[in-house]
């Protein structure tokens, strides 16, 4: 009786071994030959099943036969796994590389790539004029104390000057600045003298936008501060900007003007690049065109930032990077910085 069980299972156990190596042997794939494997070598295979039916109704000596032959047949069904899977990994490894050989003589594909802002570009390259003039980069902040924007730079309470720069109030004492100059306060409240920096930041305006203003425009504020220093000082670092900017052959001139924070004050102008100062409709007939105010630190402003206006003098500017871009590249709307129009930016890439 146990000797027809054991003469059984060894038929099952020849019947699974061929089984396997035919299915083996017509695999397609390597991911096929995997589930072959798991199905005839893992622990619920056909060959474990027969070892735990039979193996506990045998004697040692059948065990032992028994044994022998599942383990020959599992070494059968593993060697052909084996063998099938290097022989299909080869297969693919080749039809792959096949369907991704790459021609390196074939031009590349060219993708758009993005470029800088052309306000950002001429902001950077202005920092870059003055950063090579000694000035250091120092950002203030957008959203202020009223009276640093104001107070701290003699423009007090009703003073006519706050009707021009009505401005966005977060608060009854803090709003969004009018200007970087609050920046020169936080300066010299920081810093000893001599002191050298330049500003660039967002400044907010509640006026109506035009071709040349905005509620929102960027600005670099120039503050320099030592003992001696004069007009022509501020006079020669603007020209030298502006040179090194739009070209030795473009004219600028200072014209007289009043800003609450300087004393004397002036306006730059440079020659239109369209009509080379005959006058024209982008000018308005005038042959100049307005880039910035500045002047001489007003000594109020020096003694709130804590500074001997008896001991010290110094100047401030405040460039207009749109206006400079628009005057470089003769742009007659300040609008179409931020209109997004791709038509437009793609000019600057």
């Amino acid at each position: 009786m146990i000797g027809d069980r054991l003469e059984e299972a060894r038929d099952r156990i020849e019947q699974v071994r061929a089984e396997a190596l035919h299915a083996i042997n017509e695999a397609q794939t390597t991911h096929q030959v995997e589930t072959l494997r798991v199905e005839y070598t893992g622990k619920r295979s056909a060959l474990n099943q027969v070892m735990q039916e039979v193996m506990p109704a045998l004697e040692l000596e059948g065990r032992k036969r028994l044994g022998a032959d599942v383990n020959a047949a599992k070494q059968d069904i593993e060697h052909a796994l084996m063998s099938r899977r290097d022989e299909l990994g080869a297969l693919e490894l080749e039809q792959r590389l096949e369907a991704e050989r790459i021609d390196v003589t074939l031009p590349g594909t060219d993708y758009p790539r993005g470029y800088s802002h052309p306000l950002l570009q001429s902001v950077r390259e202005i920092l870059t004029i003055l950063e090579q003039m000694g000035f250091a980069v120092y950002e203030g902040y957008e959203v202020e104390w009223e009276t640093y924007n104001f107070d701290m730079l003699n423009v007090p309470k009703y003073h006519p000057a706050r009707d021009a720069q009505d401005t966005f109030y977060i608060t009854n004492e803090m709003l969004l600045r009018t200007q970087t100059s609050p920046a020169q306060i936080r300066l010299m409240q920081s810093h000893d003298p001599p002191v050298r920096f330049a500003v660039p930041g967002w400044c907010y305006r509640n006026e109506a936008e035009d071709a040349t203003h905005g509620d929102r425009f960027f600005q670099i504020e120039g503050l320099v501060v030592e003992s001696d220093i004069t007009m022509a000082d501020l006079k020669g670092t603007l020209t030298e900007v502006a040179h090194r900017y739009f070209g030795a052959d473009r004219r600028v001139r200072f014209r007289a003007s009043y800003f609450p924070f300087t004393e004397p004050s002036a306006e730059l102008d440079i020659e239109c690049i369209i009509c080379r100062g005959a006058g024209c409709r982008s000018c308005g007939g005038e042959g100049w065109l307005e880039l910035g105010g500045s002047g001489m630190v007003h000594p109020k402003v020096l003694r709130a930032g804590g500074y001997d206006p008896d001991r010290y003098s110094g100047f401030a500017f405040g460039i207009g990077p749109d206006r400079y871009a628009m005057q470089k590249y003769g742009i007659n709307d300040l609008r179409l910085f931020r209109e997004d129009d791709l038509r437009f930016l793609r000019q600057f890439n």
